[in-house]
């Protein structure tokens, strides 16, 4: 049985590791300027955690599956650093896990991953996220990440139905 639960100070090492692997998926299909080994180092996760990315793990039989985080963000909750063990990649592991997360938020909810990343946004798109317009898309992430502007040119940005329903009502 699969268990959602948060990370744990004992779990870093394995999510990390996690993370590295799932990530190979995305070299050679994002800028290589913006490509880097490890993908995420321990400071990195460190630091994200400081800022106050609260991860969640998937778990089954003592053992880490994925791992992904959530950033409360005043108006707006981020989906943070979702990574799933390539050996049990499309299995449904990363549909609870997205789910499970989601689930806690009480707010619109944003995605940001690389515009070539195509599997990424497709996930996220067959789990009900649209793809923000260009324009809204450089706003959001100057205003809730802390990205360089390459990164930015790169990537793209999905919201939930909250955020949708939102902007239809703004004048």
């Amino acid at each position: 049985m699969v268990v959602m639960r948060r990370i744990r100070e004992a779990d870093l090492g394995v999510a990390l590791a996690i993370v590295n692997d799932a990530a190979q998926a995305y070299r050679g299909v994002i800028p290589a300027d913006r490509w880097h080994e490890p993908y995420m180092s321990p400071d990195e996760l460190e630091k994200e955690i400081a800022d106050g990315v609260i991860f969640w793990v998937a778990e089954e039989d003592g053992r880490l599956l994925g791992v992904m985080g959530m950033q409360d963000k005043g108006e707006v909750s981020l989906v943070r650093h979702a990574y799933i063990a390539p050996t049990i990649q499309r299995t449904g592991v990363g549909t609870r896990l997205l789910r499970h997360v989601a689930g806690l938020a009480n707010k619109p909810i944003l995605i940001g991953t690389w515009a070539d990343a195509s599997w990424a946004i497709e996930f996220y798109r067959r789990n009900g996220f649209t793809i923000v317009s260009n324009r809204d898309k450089d706003s959001l992430l100057r205003r809730y990440w802390s990205i360089p502007a390459r990164q930015i040119e790169t990537s793209v940005v999905l919201a939930d139905g909250r955020w949708m329903e939102a902007q239809q009502r703004v004048p």
